[in-house]
């Protein structure tokens, strides 16, 4: 997982690719949905989303995200983000896929939610490495 991570961190998508399509556990799926996500292929990160199921990694992240949000004032696709009680996979998708249409206001926030996502699963498996 770690190594699927560190391809991935440094914009190596296909190798990214090799790794986390290999590894059969809910965080092999999140690299794989974050790399598709990143291509963009967005039906596809959401079908690997669907494979991560509940991952422990999502409560930090949201609190991570409500903070950031704060920041992101008459924003519909943010707040509904932040409506939930955990990371909603699924809706951060729709909010990058906004910003390739053309939403750039969004960039910045989907960077930094998508910096903090990494660190949090990187640090997790590294853990457990």
């Amino acid at each position: 997982c770690c190594v699927a991570g560190l391809w991935l961190w440094h914009d190596f998508l296909d190798r990214s690719h090799d790794y986390s399509q290999q590894i059969g556990s809910p965080s092999g799926s999140y690299w794989h949905a974050i790399m598709h996500r990143r291509e963009p292929d967005y039906s596809n990160s959401k079908y690997w989303y669907r494979r991560v199921g509940h991952h422990p990694i999502f409560e930090p992240l949201q609190e991570q995200i409500i903070e950031l949000a704060d920041q992101m004032e008459n924003e519909p696709l943010v707040a509904e983000m932040v409506g939930n009680d955990t990371f909603d996979g699924f809706a951060f998708v729709d909010l990058c896929a906004a910003v390739g249409r053309g939403k750039a206001e969004l960039e910045d926030f989907c960077r930094e939610v998508t910096r903090r996502e990494w660190q949090l699963l990187f640090d997790y498996c590294y853990a457990r490495a």
